[in-house]
């Protein structure tokens, strides 16, 4: 017979992944290559032992650990693509096209205030945060690296632009499953998220226009003309090029689903790289006789496999380089470490028993946003999943968000306060490891600038705790009244 599970019994496996995952990063260079999928697989082993003690059946355990795979499986497939995408987009001159046009109008100064602005335009035209960081973010994270930005930074200022419209755009899943959860509509939840977002969105703005007021760009490692004579030395440099990532981005607002929308853009930069980049064809398949073979070759090599280009400055050919699908693999194989993790300790119902306590103790709404935020980003670093930490708790804080006389959008804006824009900052959750891989920066790294996503759960907190705007339930009248 089933029992609830033990408060020691559900920490015993998040300890012992902590402690494990902790020992990777002093212990190996590149965790993600498969130190933190071991670590996964052998706390879901211990979880799965745990739980048969419980009395869950196995066969229980399995069919939720499938069925959690099966919900992250439309994001492996669009990682896949992105890899294709990415390598597709190089070899036709997309991405250096971007990079060169990029340094003439970018000013050094303001680039990391453009790259947010940017990013958050293409984001909320999308409603999608991983297109906009494999397709402009890659090309941004190019400039910002060739005028001498620290590559982690430029990728923060990536991130927070492109989270912006994952939370705010209509087309955005997150964006549509919170109010869900929460039991409103998405364009009440979409305004009364703007009182959090308008100020962690103008915070992030300052900071960012004022580090790159303090660099100085005169020491840069890499030289902007080096740059652009090297890439217009190997690239076909078109401002026809920009016809690719202009029809994606009317494909993906035309409301196609991000599947076909990533296999359009790649197909289109295979043509384009037919078109314009014939001997970037015949370098790659090291075909020069046959070019119907060598277009073959180069296209299905850009797409599944590394492309290395070479060019007169040295420095430039690492933001010419791209591993295709082959270099998802690694993250794929993490997702699917997390996702039978988090299916394990989810069917023998400890990532429940573990917020129990929590939910309790929230008497009073700064309490229980807080606490809601803290249960999301718990989940996005158990569950390893957005979706999860946005689902999970939704069920779990909607009886007391009404209890304590909460209309339904203030749990709806702090699900995305915290498990949207948490998800990209942990290593081995679906988005953390997506744009890492994406972008060629370590997580850890990034974390620290991503400033937007990093202020929007405290600034959830903060309207809360000071009772800002805080939409309360009446019996007699839906008029809104601040919560005492």
């Amino acid at each position: 017979m089933k029992r609830e599970a033990r408060l020691i019994e559900a920490l015993i496996p998040l300890i012992i992944l902590i402690g494990l995952l902790t020992a990777n990063v002093f212990l190996f260079d590149d965790t993600l290559a498969g130190s933190n999928q071991m670590a996964l697989m052998l706390t879901s082993t211990v979880a799965g032992l745990l739980a048969l003690r419980t009395g869950l059946r196995w066969a229980d355990i399995e069919r939720k650990v499938v069925d959690t795979i099966k919900s992250a499986m439309p994001s492996m497939l669009i990682l896949l693509m992105i890899g294709s995408l990415a390598g597709a987009w190089m070899i036709s001159g997309v991405v250096p096209a971007m990079i060169y046009y990029g340094l003439d109008i970018i000013s050094p100064k303001m680039f990391l205030f453009t790259a947010v602005a940017v990013s958050s335009i293409v984001s909320v035209a999308t409603g999608s945060s991983w297109s906009t960081v494999a397709t402009i973010g890659v090309a941004l994270l190019g400039i910002g690296t060739a005028i001498g930005i620290n590559e982690a930074i430029v990728a923060g200022a990536i991130i927070s632009g492109a989270y912006f419209g994952d939370k705010m755009s209509p087309l955005s899943d997150t964006t549509n499953l919170a109010p869900a959860m929460a039991g409103t509509d998405i364009f009440t939840h979409i305004r009364y998220m703007v009182y959090t977002t308008t100020p962690s969105l103008i915070l992030t703005f300052i900071i960012f226009l004022a580090m790159g007021f303090s660099f100085d760009f005169s020491e840069a490692v890499v030289d902007v003309q080096n740059v652009k004579t090297a890439i217009e030395g190997t690239f076909n440099t078109s401002p026809l090029l920009f016809l690719v990532p202009g029809l994606l981005l009317t494909i993906i607002i035309l409301k196609v689903p991000p599947l076909p929308a990533l296999i359009a853009g790649t197909l289109l930069g295979v043509l384009f790289a037919l078109i314009f980049q014939p001997h970037i064809i015949r370098e790659v398949s090291g075909v020069s006789d046959d070019y119907l073979k060598a277009g073959y070759m180069a296209s299905m090599q850009a797409m599944f496999g590394s492309v290395s280009l070479v060019t007169a400055d040295s420095s430039v050919n690492e933001l010419l380089s791209t591993s295709g699908m082959r270099g998802m693999l690694d993250t794929i194989w993490l997702i699917l470490a997390a996702m039978v993790f988090g299916g394990t300790m989810e069917a023998a119902g400890f990532l429940r028993r573990i917020t129990q306590p929590i939910i309790r103790v929230a008497t009073k709404p700064g309490s229980l946003v807080a606490s809601t935020v803290g249960t999301c980003v718990f989940f996005n670093a158990t569950a390893s999943d957005q979706y999860i930490s946005i689902v999970v708790p939704g069920r779990m804080y909607r009886k007391a968000y009404e209890e304590q006389g909460l209309k339904p959008e203030v749990l709806s804006r702090t699900l995305e306060d915290a498990g949207t824009m948490t998800s990209v900052l942990v290593p081995w959750n679906t988005c953390g490891a997506t744009q890492s891989r994406v972008l060629g920066v370590a997580t850890w790294d990034y974390l620290p600038y991503c400033f937007f996503n990093l202020i929007s759960p405290l600034m959830s907190i903060a309207f809360a705790v000071l009772n800002i705007k805080i939409r309360r339930l009446t019996s007699r009248t839906t008029k809104e009244v601040p919560v005492e």
